[in-house]
């Protein structure tokens, strides 16, 4: 022991007549050499950081030649005790950063990541080959430029199953082609947006998949708002130049759903939700569109749009009516909803979760560094060493 410098010392040594097991096959043998002494960092003693040196056997096997054992302590190639890398991997979910976790545990940056990365290639490696019967798919911006990350979830667990890189259909199809035959046929709905390169990629890779792609409501309702606002955009453009200034101020009254308008907006929106304004039409249309999830059959569903439509198309405003045709040219697949009834809610959580890590860290250098926290975080893996 140093306390001076802060350390602990502890020396590992084995009995002169202990016999070892062989890595594969695990039959014992006598020890022929040591290699050069190794050191691995423990869990800390009294405030002290905590090393443990041994020097270990190499082991003649008659089938599998001359082997290096393995240590009861420690992984092959980690420098840390297996507990020391369990406290590692539990610190960094806590802190959500490496930098908080490497200042909790006194190690490095570069020792910190090492252990996540292996951690995920562990958990990775472990993930049993299940059935996810309903998965929704999202893209997450990386970082300026349009640089784009495809997210697959599975609902039902609100957990990452994959990650890739940009958000094409070949991003896609490398989950797809990961799949095994009884993966790819148990997946009884994808939840999605409309980005035809996913819809592309599903329809390729998956059995049936017509009947199981259901576009999210979500993405539908976000849409028709950016609608709305277009068409109060330039309404309030027209009425400025008159002089009139009604709809300063009320762009985010128009997105709220009428029964989730704050209490601090409900008097000044009466007021312009009540005046003869284009805006106010678009806003009525956008929530009667909302309506069309709450209906009990696809039937009933497909004639409640029909009727919708129609007066959408005949409000003469012309980002409404882009909408509209929009969801009409993919209606079978929104009306799929009522035979699965999912959406991407749960992608969509996993989406916050996700950018508050990367807040929390300030972005990331490059995209394996990204994938590689959104799966410790995630993606419910067995990360701990064994």
């Amino acid at each position: 022991m140093k306390v001076r410098e802060g350390l602990v010392a502890i020396h590992a040594r084995h009995r002169d007549d202990a016999e070892w097991q062989c890595p594969d096959c695990a039959k014992a043998a006598p020890p022929l050499d040591h290699v050069k002494q190794r050191v691995w960092r423990h869990l800390d003693s009294c405030q002290l950081k905590t090393f443990m040196h041994a020097w270990i056997p190499r082991v003649r096997f008659e089938r599998h030649g001359v082997r290096q054992v393995k240590v009861p302590w420690a992984l092959p190639g980690s420098r840390f005790t297996a507990l020391m890398e369990r406290m590692i991997i539990d610190v960094i979910h806590q802190c959500s950063t490496l930098g908080g976790a490497c200042a909790v545990m006194r190690v490095s940056w570069d020792e910190a990541s090492n252990v996540m990365n292996r951690a995920v290639q562990r958990g990775l490696s472990r993930r049993q080959a299940d059935v996810v019967r309903h998965i929704g798919v999202d893209e997450k911006a990386f970082c300026k430029g349009h640089s784009y990350m495809t997210i697959v979830s599975d609902l039902e667990n609100a957990t990452v199953q994959y990650v890739g890189v940009n958000r094409t259909a070949e991003s896609l199809a490398g989950y797809n082609a990961g799949l095994t035959a009884e993966q790819r046929g148990g997946i009884e709905a994808v939840a999605m947006d409309m980005w035809e390169p996913f819809v592309k990629a599903t329809r390729q890779g998956l059995p049936l998949s017509q009947e199981k792609i259901v576009f999210d409501r979500f993405h539908i309702i976000k849409q028709i708002n950016g609608a709305v606002d277009k068409v109060r955009l330039a309404e309030h453009r027209e009425m400025s130049s008159w002089g009139c200034g009604l709809l300063k101020g009320t762009k985010h009254m128009w997105l709220y759903g009428k029964e989730n308008l704050p209490e601090k907006y409900r008097r000044d929106f009466a007021v312009v939700k009540d005046a003869d304004l284009r805006t106010a039409r678009a806003w009525a249309i956008k929530e009667t569109l909302r309506e069309l999830w709450s209906q009990k059959t696809k039937p009933a569903a497909g004639k409640f749009f029909g009727d919708w439509l129609g007066w959408a198309k005949r409000s003469q405003l012309t980002p409404v009516k882009k909408v509209a045709d929009m969801i009409k040219s993919s209606l079978a697949s929104v009306l799929n909803y009522f035979g699965h009834g999912i959406t991407n809610g749960v992608a969509e959580g996993l989406n916050s979760r996700i950018m508050t890590i990367k807040r929390k860290c300030c972005g990331f250098r490059n995209t394996e560094n990204f994938k590689t926290a959104i799966y410790l975080h995630c993606g419910a893996l067995n990360l701990y060493p064994q």
